[in-house]
This record gives structure tokens, sequence and C-alpha cells, in this order.
């Protein structure tokens, strides 16, 4: 069975059986809904928020720590006056 098949069936039973769900339920189905989708794009944007501060923190680090600057030898005195 194909995807259309598979539609064309669900739409049949659906359109033979009374729906199930009590209608004062569906004010309460839908405050839900949004509250569920107001959470998620907050802890989207917080998300977003964090990754942001992280580059910016790690930028901000590789900038003053400059890791990729070999450090100065220790072992051997600079050499001067030749």
């Amino acid at each position: 069975m194909n995807r259309p098949e598979r539609e064309a069936a669900v739409r049949r039973v659906m359109d033979q059986v009374p729906p199930l769900v009590p209608p004062e339920l569906h004010d309460e189905v839908v405050r839900r809904g949004a509250r569920m989708l107001r959470r998620r794009r907050a802890a989207r944007r917080v998300l977003w928020f964090l990754l942001f501060a992280a580059s910016v923190a790690f930028v901000v680090w590789a900038v003053m720590a400059r890791p990729w600057v070999e450090p100065p030898s220790t072992t051997t005195p600079p050499l001067t006056d030749w």
C-alpha cells in the first residue's frame, strides 16, 4: 500500500467513525498546545543565545591566549652581542 492509498484509507475511517474526543476538550487542547509551542520557542531561543555566548567567549579567549603561537623557548638563553 503506497502513501496515497494509506491516506485515503485513513480518511475513509475517520469519516465513518464519529469523533471520539468530547467537544469541551477542544479549548483545553488548544491552550495546552499553545503553551507547549511557547515553551519550545523559548527553549530554542535560550539555546541559540547560549551557543552565541559560547562562541563569543571562545573568540575572546582565542584572541587573548593566542593558542596558535608557539611559546618561547626557555631551555637556551637568547643570543645577543655576536
